[in-house]
C-alpha cells in the first residue's frame, strides 16, 4: 500500500514539476554582451552591434552559457567551502501555489564576424540552445518528504498547467550597416536570419486540474484535462521512444536592432590622409552615449515531430488500482486518452532588448540594460524569458575587460556576478558574488569560451596635427596637411611664416603681415599710424580727413559735409531742440526728444480741435460740408500743420432721429467728407483715418431738440 501512495506522489509531483510557461530561456553570456569587443557574441543581443565594429574579424572557436533560476530553494553556496553537503542541508525552501525552476543552456560553435568595410559587417554563426523550465508547481507538494500518510485526506488544486522542455541548433547570418553618419550623431542596424533544426520538444498542458484523496474510502478523485506531447510514440508497453531526434522540426529565425551613438567629439576621432580626406579611426570607441533597442527569436519552429495525447483526469478510482512507474505510464494505465494528434508548432522565445551605454573616459563605461519578454506566458508551446534589468559597470580595452554586472531577474531576485576578457579567452558569471554571500540563493549561472579576435588597427598620430603618422612627412613635427604634415618655414626670419609673410624676403611686423610699413594714401602718416591708411589727411588727426573742418573727422562725424558741434556728433541742430536735424522729424519746430523732436498736442489743443470740429456743419441729411464752415476747417489745418508727426482720427456722429443703420452710414459718410477735406488742403492722408459710431456715442440726451444738436457732432482726436 504503501507503494501505491508513492506511485500517486510520483504522478502528482511529475505533473507539478512539468507544469511550466513553456520555455524560459534567460539571458547568456551576462556582462559580455555589452563588451565593444565581443565581436560575433554582439549578434546575441543586438544584431546591429558588429556594424563599425572594433575587430577587423572574430573567430569564435567554442563558448558556453548556462543558467539555473528558481523561487523554491534558496542555497548558501558559502557553506560549500566548509562542508559541501550542508549546502542542500541548510537549503531554505520558499514553497508557494506557483514555484517555477528554469535550466538554460546556450552553445555558441564555430562563428566568425567580419568587418566588411567601414560601412558594413558580415557573420556567420553556430549555436545550440536548450532549455527546461517548471512553472507554476506547488511547491507545498514538494515539502511532502516520502509521500502522503494513505490515512490521511489530501486535497491540491493546481488549476491549469502548461510545460515543456525543448532543445534546438542554429545556422545563421548577420548583416549589419551604418545607416546614418552626422558627425555627432550615428545610426546602424542589423538583421539576422538563421535555419532552425529542433533537436527534441516535450510540453504539457492542462485544464482544471485537482487531486482529491479520501482516506475513508480509499479514492482519489481527479478533474481536468491534460495534453502531454514528446517527440517519441507510446509503444505496446506504454513505454516512449528517444525524447532527442534530428528530425524534430524546422524553422526559420530572424533578429533586428538599432543602435544609436552620440559622438559629439567625433572631430577628435577623424584623422586626415595626405590627400586631405578624412579617415575615421575604426580601432576607439566615438561615443559618449550609445542606446540600442532590439527584437530577438521571431519565428517558429515548425512540423514538430511528436504526439499530443489528450487525456481526461476526470475519473475517481481506488488508490489500488493505481499503476506505471513513469508519468506516460501512469497516464495511460489509469486515465483515458481521448485524442493523439501531431504536436503543435513552437514559438520561440522572442524578446525586446534595450541598452543605454554611458562612457564615463575613454576605458571605463556604465551600461544599463533591459531584457524584456514579448510572447506569451500562458501559451502552450510558447517560448519566453525571465524579464531581467542590469547595471554594469566596465572597464574595457582592446585586450582587456573586466565587468561587473548587479541585476535584477524576474523570480529570482537580486544578483551581482563578474566577468573578463583577456585577448582570446573570455569567462564569467553574472551571479558569482551573490551565490558567494547571498544566504538564499536561487540562481547561477556561468559562461567561458575562447575566440580568435582580430582588431582593428587604431590611427596614430605622434604630433597630434590630425594627420595619421603613415602619410605625415613629419610625423613628430606637429604641421598642416598643406605642407605635408610639416611646419611651414619663415624665410626672412621675421617671425611671420612664409604661408603668411607677403614678403617672404622681407622682413616686416605680423601686423602687417610681414611686409614694412607703407604710407598707401601719401598724406605723411605711416599705416601703422593711420587711421584712414587709403583716404589722405591730417597729421593732428591720424591721417584722417575732416571735411567741413569743424574739428571732427569724417570716420567720427555724422555730418561730414555740414559743419556742427561736438555734443551733436558733428550735425547742426536748427530748432535747438537738442535733436540733431537728421534724427529731428520736425526741424524746424523745436519739440522733445520723446516725440521725434515735434511738439506734442497737448489736452488744450485737443479741446481746441473739438471746438472746432463739432461746429462743421452739413447740409440736412447729408455729409456735404456746408460753405460757412470752411473757416473752421481752416482753423484746424492750421493745427494739424503746428503739430506735423501727430497722428488724428476723424469721428462721425448722430442723433438717434432715424434707424440705427442709416445713422451709422451717415456718421461714416460725415467723417470721411470732413477727412477728404483735409488731405484736399495738404494734410498728408497718413496722419488720418476716419470712422463712424452713428449714435453709438451721445453726449446729451437725444429726448430733447438741444441734445440731439449736440450728438450731431464731428470730433478729431489725437491717436496715441
Amino acid at each position: 500500500m504503501r507503494n501505491k501512495m508513492l506511485l500517486l506522489r510520483k504522478l502528482v509531483v511529475a505533473l507539478l514539476l512539468i507544469s511550466t510557461i513553456n520555455v524560459i530561456q534567460s539571458q547568456s553570456y551576462v556582462g559580455f554582451l555589452e563588451d565593444n569587443y565581443n565581436g560575433v557574441h554582439g549578434i546575441i543581443s543586438n544584431p546591429a552591434n558588429i556594424a563599425d565594429s572594433r575587430l577587423k574579424m572574430d573567430i569564435n572557436l567554442f563558448g558556453v552559457s548556462a543558467l539555473y533560476g528558481n523561487d523554491y530553494i534558496g542555497l548558501n553556496l558559502g557553506d560549500a567551502f566548509s562542508d559541501y553537503s550542508s549546502v542542500f542541508d541548510n537549503a531554505d525552501t520558499f514553497p508557494s501555489k506557483d514555484n517555477f525552476l528554469a535550466f538554460n543552456i546556450d552553445v555558441m560553435g564555430p562563428s566568425v564576424m567580419l568587418s566588411i568595410n567601414k560601412e558594413s559587417s558580415l557573420a556567420i554563426f553556430t549555436r545550440g540552445r536548450g532549455i527546461f523550465n517548471v512553472n507554476e508547481a506547488n511547491g507545498n507538494l514538494l515539502e511532502k518528504e516520502g509521500g502522503f500518510d494513505e490515512n490521511e485526506d489530501f486535497n491540491l488544486v493546481e488549476d491549469d498547467i502548461y510545460g515543456a522542455f525543448t532543445a534546438w541548433g542554429e545556422i545563421g547570418a548577420t548583416y549589419a550597416r551604418v545607416l546614418l553618419n552626422d558627425e555627432q550623431h550615428f545610426l546602424k542596424g542589423g538583421l539576422t536570419g538563421k535555419m532552425l533544426q529542433g533537436l527534441g520538444n516535450v510540453y504539457i498542458e492542462g485544464s482544471d486540474i485537482s487531486v482529491d484523496y479520501n482516506s475513508d474510502t480509499r479514492e482519489v478523485t481527479t478533474t481536468g484535462e491534460l495534453h502531454l506531447a514528446d517527440t517519441g510514440d507510446i509503444n505496446e508497453t506504454g513505454n516512449t521512444g528517444e525524447a532527442l531526434d534530428l528530425n524534430n522540426g524546422f524553422g526559420i529565425g530572424a533578429d533586428i536592432g538599432f543602435v544609436y551613438e552620440w559622438r559629439p567629439d567625433y572631430a577628435k576621432h577623424t584623422k586626415m590622409q595626405s590627400d586631405g580626406s578624412t579617415i575615421a579611426n575604426r580601432g576607439a570607441n566615438k561615443y559618449k552615449l550609445k542606446l540600442g533597442v532590439s527584437v530577438t527569436d521571431i519565428g517558429k519552429l515548425l512540423d514538430v515531430k511528436g504526439s499530443d495525447r489528450l487525456y481526461d483526469l476526470n475519473k475517481t478510482q481506488d488508490i489500488d488500482n493505481f499503476d506505471g512507474d513513469v508519468l506516460e505510464e501512469a497516464l495511460l494505465d489509469n486515465f483515458d486518452q481521448i485524442s493523439s494528434t501531431q504536436s503543435r508548432d513552437y514559438t520561440l522565445p522572442t524578446a525586446l532588448h534595450t541598452n543605454a551605454d554611458l562612457s564615463l573616459t575613454s576605458k571605463f563605461y556604465l551600461n544599463l540594460n533591459a531584457d524584456i519578454s514579448l510572447t506569451s506566458r500562458t501559451k502552450a508551446n510558447t517560448g519566453s524569458i525571465l524579464n531581467q534589468y542590469r547595471l554594469t559597470p566596465r572597464y574595457e580595452s582592446k585586450w582587456l575587460a573586466i565587468y561587473s554586472p548587479i541585476s535584477v531577474m524576474s523570480g529570482v531576485g537580486f544578483q551581482w556576478g563578474a566577468g573578463f576578457r583577456v585577448g582570446p579567452l573570455y569567462m564569467g558569471s553574472g551571479t558569482i558574488f551573490s551565490s558567494l554571500i547571498g544566504e538564499n540563493t536561487k540562481g547561477i549561472d556561468l559562461y567561458a569560451g575562447v575566440k580568435i579576435p582580430i582588431y582593428q588597427s587604431k590611427l596614430r598620430d605622434n604630433d597630434n596635427d590630425g594627420i595619421i603618422n603613415k602619410e605625415d612627412n613629419c610625423p613628430d613635427m606637429a604641421g598642416p596637411i598643406e605642407n605635408q604634415g610639416c611646419p611651414w618655414k619663415d624665410t626672412d626670419e621675421d617671425g611671420v611664416l612664409d604661408k603668411d609673410d607677403e614678403c617672404i624676403n622681407e622682413a616686416g611686423p605680423e601686423e602687417n603681415n610681414g611686409c614694412p610699413w607703407k604710407d598707401t594714401d601719401g598724406d605723411g602718416v605711416l599705416d601703422k599710424d593711420d587711421d584712414c591708411p587709403e583716404t589722405p589727411g591730417l597729421v593732428e588727426f591720424n591721417g584722417c580727413p575732416d571735411t567741413d573742418g569743424d574739428g571732427i573727422i569724417d570716420q567720427k562725424d555724422r555730418c561730414p559735409k555740414t559743419p556742427g558741434s561736438e555734443e551733436n556728433h558733428g550735425c547742426p541742430d536748427s530748432d535747438g531742440d537738442t535733436l540733431v536735424d537728421i534724427d529731428d522729424e520736425c526741424p524746424d519746430v523745436a519739440g522733445p526728444v520723446s516725440n521725434n523732436g515735434c511738439p506734442e498736442v497737448t489736452q488744450e489743443v485737443q479741446k481746441q480741435l473739438n471746438d472746432y470740429a463739432r461746429t462743421i456743419l452739413f447740409d440736412t441729411g447729408k455729409a456735404t460740408i456746408k460753405p460757412e464752415s470752411v473757416s473752421v476747417m481752416v482753423d484746424i489745418i492750421q493745427i494739424l500743420n503746428e503739430y506735423p508727426n501727430a497722428k488724428f482720427t476723424v469721428e462721425g456722429h448722430t442723433d438717434s432721429v432715424g434707424s440705427s443703420e442709416s445713422n451709422q452710414r451717415l456718421s461714416e459718410a460725415r467723417a470721411n467728407s470732413v477727412l477728404n477735406f483735409l488731405i484736399n488742403e495738404g494734410i498728408s492722408s497718413s496722419r488720418l483715418n476716419a470712422i463712424g459710431f452713428g449714435e453709438e456715442k451721445p453726449i446729451a440726451s437725444n429726448a430733447t431738440r438741444a441734445g440731439r444738436q449736440q450728438n450731431r457732432r464731428v470730433e478729431i482726436n489725437l491717436i496715441k
